[in-house]
């Protein structure tokens, strides 16, 4: 493969530079504890893809850019397993694809006013645009087996016919939305009138053609049979899928059909189909939105169907046909590894990657090759390849090595305990940055969201960062989370505040018990989302904490469930009604009941454009505290959203590690 020589050279500079980095790293002879602000020099890994003959892996390097505001995303390749380099000059390239003879690659770009899809061919040179709209949004696309089309879901408005027109500026309507439906806004904003919808792109003749046409619904997860003569994709099109109805069908459209055929599936939810052959797919089945998934074989032509996995105690993510089995990672008890699912039915096994989170799974079409990307609490994201999926991994990617090697991050240390009802806990723990013999020292209990969802060996530097302060910290996956069984996940279901908090007081008591060294009169609690409500429940109901720190949380369930993204058939499965049904549900489980009994100082952290927990949730705690004479305060970032910890703006980001520690401080005495 022949690199430009501008390539060469700018490759050449950057690990330059990062040998450099690294000999700066290096100069502490001994590590020291993370730091916030460490945050600026950590790289992350987005949007991994794998050639089809397995000799390329591309993915986008993430990193924070000097304004601190923003992020620089490059495009870097690997080429038989050798060390990557930076492929492309612009600073917001992202989604390679490859294409199907792996001779050129996709990916989009802003280079050029405005994001466009692009090609570069695998030998270098310079990308050439190759498809611009000037109205709606590439939400996902495939390439056809014969790289002669591609295959794009578009989210655009209904009445636009040419994607490449623009639209016309019309600066004398009135700036309204107008809202009829329950589905109207997500984390991010109010929803439009757009529809995901799909669209072929004939490369030859430059072509656009829709497939669905002016659908009312939404289509999703659409691909190509391995002839390329069939599409397979998702859709809702339950008579309240827009009043929130959990509904989805497969469907199947294929040359020469006049319309797509719905296929045939039990109730509930079936979606995620995936191509075995070309008369054969897999996809995957839930009841409702609480059930167990199954995944199901189904022949589009004959209609018979064979069940694969039948309520399975995992979840499948990535789930993709490679090598005659169905592969996905899933949540497991703190970890998340790769498994395969036998398609005879005889069920599926863990593969590789306990004690790591694997995720962005990716398979060569022809061969056993596959890539992913791996981490865990003391390895920041990196990509890993291998042969096949038993075979010894290689690491490609070393960006974040210095930085680890010039800090002191600890393993976690993992006990159990048990709760009322027999479940043993995982209690996740971590001591104090230069723990001295004979000392005590505090502890911060840490919640995470939810409920579902899992915390364990993952990158999340704000458990070392608390450790570097000074204290210790612990978490518990605590009844609801995923990773431990359906059974598990439902035991929080119409018990908000009560099992979810018994088992984080289980995790904390245990904590207390296995290291005497806590000082009990120092313990702290933080939170964000479902962690953030269970922080603000945990004050109400003791003052064994010396302070607490909620984020973006619920304080009162009844404002909550009139002012968030979901919508009311989502909260009456939540809470076993409406307000008017189960209005005693609502607020006996909500904190805001309660506020008169919390004497824990509290720091309340909440964003302007948050949907998910809007920030009138922080406020209302905050006039509740303060009508109570409770040391309060709130920090409010503007412009941020729910996801502020993980995607939020750098500088905001790491101003909120900071405010949480040093909130903490301020009441350490």
């Amino acid at each position: 493969m022949r690199f430009s020589p501008h390539i060469i050279s700018t490759a050449a500079l950057m690990v330059s530079m990062s040998l450099a980095s690294s000999c700066a790293f290096a100069t502490e002879s001994e590590p020291r504890g993370m730091s916030a602000e460490d945050y600026y020099d950590m790289v992350y890994i987005n949007d991994l893809a794998i050639s089809a003959d397995g000799s390329y892996v591309a993915f986008v390097k993430s990193r924070v850019a000097d304004d601190k505001r923003s992020r620089e995303n490059t495009l870097w390749l690997s080429r038989n397993g050798q060390t990557p380099v930076q492929f492309t000059r612009h600073t917001q390239d992202s989604s390679p694809l490859f294409s199907p003879d792996s001779e050129s690659l996709l990916f989009f770009s802003n280079r050029d006013n405005g994001s466009a899809l692009y090609r570069i061919a695998l030998t270098g040179g310079e990308a050439e645009s190759l498809l611009k709209l000037e109205q709606g949004g590439i939400r996902d696309l495939h390439w056809h087996p014969d790289g002669s089309k591609l295959l794009l879901q578009v989210s655009v408005k209904p009445d636009v016919t040419d994607l490449r027109e623009k639209a016309e500026n019309d600066q004398s309507k009135p700036d309204i939305s107008v809202i009829t439906n329950a589905v109207y806004k997500r984390q991010g904003g109010y929803l439009d009138e757009s529809r995901s919808g799909l669209w072929v792109y004939d490369i030859v003749e430059d072509q656009l053609t829709s497939v669905t046409g002016d659908s009312p619904w939404h289509e999703s997860n659409a691909s190509y049979s391995p002839s390329g003569e069939c599409i397979a994709f998702q859709s809702n099109r339950h008579e309240l899928a827009d009043e929130g109805a959990f509904h989805s069908r497969v469907y199947v459209l294929c040359d020469g059909d006049e319309k797509e055929r719905e296929l045939a599936a039990p109730e509930g939810w079936a979606g995620n189909p995936i191509w075995i052959s070309d008369q054969q797919l897999a996809y995957v089945h839930r009841a409702d939105n609480y059930a167990a998934p199954s995944v199901l074989l189904i022949n589009h032509r004959s209609g018979s169907t064979q069940m694969v996995a039948e309520t399975m105690e995992h979840s499948p993510s990535d789930l993709q046909y490679h090598q005659g089995a169905l592969w996905f990672t899933a949540d497991d008890r703190g970890s998340r590894p790769l498994f395969q699912l036998a398609l005879d039915g005889s069920g599926y096994q863990r593969i590789r990657g306990v004690g790591y989170s694997m995720s962005m799974l990716r398979t060569a079409a022809n061969n056993g090759a596959l890539a992913w990307v791996e981490e865990n609490e003391v390895t920041a994201p990196r990509v890993s390849l291998a042969e096949d999926a038993e075979a010894t991994a290689s690491v490609l990617t070393h960006f974040n090595d210095a930085l680890e090697q010039s800090l002191d991050l600890h393993p976690y240390e993992v006990f159990t305990a048990e709760n009322e009802r027999g479940d043993v806990l995982d209690v996740f723990f971590l001591p104090p940055h230069n723990q001295k013999d004979g000392e005590t020292y505090p502890l911060i209990l840490n919640i995470k969201g939810g409920p579902g969802g899992m915390w364990g060996h993952q990158w999340f530097p704000e458990n070392q960062f608390l450790r570097a302060r000074g204290y210790a910290v612990v978490f518990v996956n605590y009844r609801g989370s995923s990773g431990y069984g359906y059974d598990f996940a439902q035991q929080v279901r119409m018990d908000y505040g009560g099992a979810d908090y018994r088992d984080n007081m289980h995790a904390l008591q245990a904590a207390l018990d296995q290291h005497l060294w806590i000082d009990t009169d120092r313990l702290y609690v933080t939170g964000g989302s479902h962690g953030g409500f269970l922080t603000n429940w945990i004050t109400t109901q003791t003052n064994q904490f010396r302070a607490a720190v909620t984020q973006r949380s619920v304080s009162n369930w009844i404002s909550e469930a009139g002012t968030q993204a979901f919508p009311p058939l989502s909260m009456i499965v939540e809470f076993g009604g409406t307000i008017w049904e189960n209005f005693d549900y609502y607020w006996d489980r909500s904190p805001l009941k309660y506020a008169n009994q919390v004497t824990t100082p509290t720091l309340i952290i909440h964003s302007t454009d948050d949907h998910i927990t809007p920030i009138g949730q922080g406020e209302e705690w905050f006039y509740a505290l303060k009508a109570n004479d409770v040391p309060v305060e709130m920090v409010i970032f503007s412009g941020e959203g729910h996801g502020l910890s993980r995607a939020g703006r750098p500088i905001n980001l790491v101003e909120r590690l900071n405010r949480i520690v040093d909130w903490f401080d301020r009441h350490n005495p």
